[in-house]
């Protein structure tokens, strides 16, 4: 009986430990292009999608960036996929992966009534990555915001 207990706790630290590594795979840092945009005009959000090293990131399941609701941030769709943004898919070995060495960047128009200040974008990236080395693969998601300041034209 200890042993299977002794087997079980291993278990759950080994899985505790890998939940723990898998936070990191994919670190995003977001910022939004011009930083002050005016009503009426257009801006981009700039995603640099760092990848941990050893692990890569599928083109299949899909990869797909989303935005949170915004009625003063208009994008052309709720979500976009590695297609969409025309992200290069390289194979190696045999096996396809997508290349996120070039920031990703998705346009959107602020809306003519919105309101002046700081407007906060939140969005998610939803992803498939493989291990080659662990030989495992993983579906998850890490979330993202960055930060726009709404002007009047002119100011």
């Amino acid at each position: 009986m200890k042993k299977i207990l002794l087997a079980g706790l291993a278990l759950l630290l080994s899985l505790a430990a890998f939940l723990a590594s898998e936070q990191d795979l994919i670190k995003i840092e977001a910022s939004v292009n011009p930083l002050r945009v005016g009503r009426g005009e257009e801006g981009k959000v700039v995603l640099k999608i760092n990848v941990k090293e050893g692990i890569t990131i599928n083109s299949q399941p899909s990869f797909i960036i989303e935005f949170g609701p915004s009625e003063d941030l208009i994008f052309p769709k709720n979500f976009f996929t590695a297609t969409d943004l025309n992200i290069e898919v390289l194979e190696e070995n045999g096996k396809e992966r997508l290349n996120l060495i070039k920031p990703v960047e998705i346009r959107f128009t602020v809306n003519p009534r919105a309101k002046r200040g700081v407007h906060v974008l939140e969005g998610r990236i939803k992803y498939f990555a493989c291990s080659l080395k662990g030989g495992w693969c993983l579906k998850s998601s890490v979330k993202f915001s960055a930060r726009t300041l709404v002007v009047w034209k002119g100011s």
